[in-house]
């Protein structure tokens, strides 16, 4: 797999995940409803800075994983992907449906901020996820890691600015998208998870074959 490809099957990954309605869009379109527009973008910039954040987490951990233990970066990889395509399989399985969202007391654009980060990062499957995946995505051969990193956290942070930016500038048709087909979000969150297993299966086997 060239590094152009493996970014694509990041970029399909990870926009399968976030597009999956969940804590972090639902906090966006709740923010939107009650602040408007602009308060749904802070809760949204919240957002990125929590995914900065997990980047900064899974590189780090992929870092030290390749220069201080290499032997355990196999297994560690073959653990990850075998967790990812569990994942998949609770999401293919699973019946993903949003209650009624409804304002709420809109907060200072601050506040607004701070929860947005906190609901980011306080999710301790997020961390989970993000050391299973990054091995998968980053590897010695494509060059240094710290770059690697760069470029995954930006079309992270890039996709989260779509997803959450578009709820949030359309946060009334948003609800009612949400609420109003129930059906559209099981199988958004199916296809989410008929991703993972995809994406699971083809870098298991792109690391067994480099091993």
């Amino acid at each position: 797999m060239t590094y152009t490809d493996n970014l694509w099957l990041f970029l399909v990954l990870i926009a399968g995940i976030i597009i999956v309605p969940g804590m972090d869009m639902l906090y966006v379109l709740v923010s939107a409803l009650s602040g408007g527009r602009r308060a749904g973008l802070v809760a949204t910039s919240g957002m990125m800075t929590g995914g900065m954040v997990h980047t900064l987490y899974g590189t780090l951990g992929t870092g030290i994983l390749i220069a201080l233990a290499p032997r355990l970066f196999l297994p560690i990889l073959i653990a990850g992907a075998l967790y990812m395509a569990w994942i998949g399989v609770t999401l293919v399985r699973s019946a993903i449906t949003v209650a009624a969202v409804d304002q709420a007391p809109a907060p200072a654009l601050r506040q607004t901020f701070r929860r947005a980060v906190a609901t980011c990062l306080l999710n301790p499957k997020a961390y989970l996820f993000v050391i299973a995946v990054y091995p998968q995505f980053v590897k010695p051969t494509y060059g240094p890691v710290w770059m690697q990193g760069l470029v995954l956290g930006a079309m992270t942070m890039a996709t989260q600015a779509l997803v959450y930016g578009g709820v949030a500038l359309a946060a009334d048709r948003a609800r009612l998208t949400l609420t109003g087909n129930p059906a559209a979000t099981i199988w958004v969150g199916r296809g989410a998870g008929a991703l993972l297993i995809a994406a699971a299966a083809v870098t298991l086997w792109q690391g067994l074959q480099g091993a």
